[in-house]
């Protein structure tokens, strides 16, 4: 039995929260990426400095740099996961669809694909805040070197 368009019209509804998160989470990824660009950035910077440095500003490179490699940690992380929030997101407009279509009860899916979004998205977060706090800690090393007082 061929499905009527006013029955698709309820499922376009549905549709739009997620492809409302996809969008929200594709401005965090754009986010995620600068940063991990800066990052890298940076670790170039530190390391072309640590080959002329003197023992006492090596020591303050490698510690920044141990900051650099944690965060690119937690920015690829973070990354991955809002990807994975993204591609469950997608796969749930495309359940929604197919469940309308085929007229499937695949409730447990629906919810499980919604419910495992908002997980990664939750856990993208929590990396993203990790990586905050690691770059203040980079920060607090500079300005301990540069003899900004202690931090």
């Amino acid at each position: 039995m061929p499905v009527n368009i006013s029955e698709l019209i309820p499922v376009l509804q549905m549709s739009v929260s997620p492809v409302v998160v996809i969008s929200g989470v594709g401005l965090l990824l754009l986010t995620l990426t600068n940063r991990l660009g800066r990052v890298i950035d940076r670790s170039r910077q530190l390391v072309q400095q640590l080959a002329t440095a003197s023992e006492e500003e090596a020591a303050f490179l490698r510690d920044e740099i141990a900051v650099i490699v944690r965060r690119a940690g937690f920015i690829q992380r973070s990354v991955f996961f809002a990807l994975l929030c993204v591609l469950m997101a997608a796969l749930l407009v495309v359940t929604l669809f197919i469940t309308a279509l085929f007229r499937l009860q695949t409730a447990w899916l629906i919810g499980a694909l919604f419910v495992g979004s908002m997980i990664a998205l939750s856990i993208s977060l929590v990396e993203f805040i990790l990586d905050i706090n690691q770059s203040l800690q980079a920060l607090y090393i500079e300005l301990r070197h540069r003899g900004a007082g202690r931090l």
